[in-house]
């Protein structure tokens, strides 16, 4: 009545290659695809390259100020001042100095204030200074020596309040309080 074909059974899927994870890096090729497939006309260029993360290497040292508006990863030192849009210290990174960013993320040392709307202390973090944030995470084994101050997003600042009309001197009003006739 019903006919069995004889295939494999099928192997049950790892949660790689149902494809509902993350998907491979481009320059690697997917589990289970064939080597064809991944091959790309363009040259595969790290994922950093597109985001526009700058790097100050390990081997590096750096004294004075740094800003800008770009993302910054500092793995050497920097003695001064840092202020970029989004900033991490690495685990060999060491900063002498104040530090602002939108996002600021350390996993090595910092010796200074940090300012930032979402601030976060790995494992592996040192620092010492005070932190100004509207957004903090500390993870177990991360030290910290300062104060911490909670910033908040500034409310968009309401119209300047109309001056409080000064009293003019005008003739005097008269209310008729008489009922209205019937």
């Amino acid at each position: 009545m019903f006919n069995k074909t004889k295939s494999p059974a099928p192997q049950p899927q790892s949660r790689a290659d149902t494809g509902s994870s993350i998907p491979p890096l481009p320059d690697l090729p997917s589990p289970g695809a064939p080597a064809a497939a991944t091959t790309s006309p363009r040259p595969a260029t790290p994922a950093v390259a597109q985001r526009g993360l700058s790097t100050l290497s390990s081997d590096l040292q750096f004294e004075g100020n740094v800003s800008g508006a770009g993302d910054l990863q500092i793995d050497g030192q920097v003695k001064g001042d840092v202020r970029v849009g989004r900033l991490i210290v690495g685990e060999t990174g060491a900063v002498e100095g104040n530090v602002a960013a939108d996002y600021v993320e350390v996993r090595g040392r910092v010796v200074g204030a940090v300012s930032g709307k979402q601030v976060k202390l790995i494992a592996t973090a040192y620092v010492d200074g005070d932190i100004t944030a509207e957004q903090l995470s500390i993870d177990i084994g991360a030290y910290f020596q300062g104060r911490v101050l909670q910033g908040r997003r500034e409310a968009p600042a309401p119209a300047a309040p109309a001056p409080t009309p000064r009293p003019v001197e005008a003739a005097p009003q008269v209310i008729d309080m008489k009922p209205p006739a019937a």
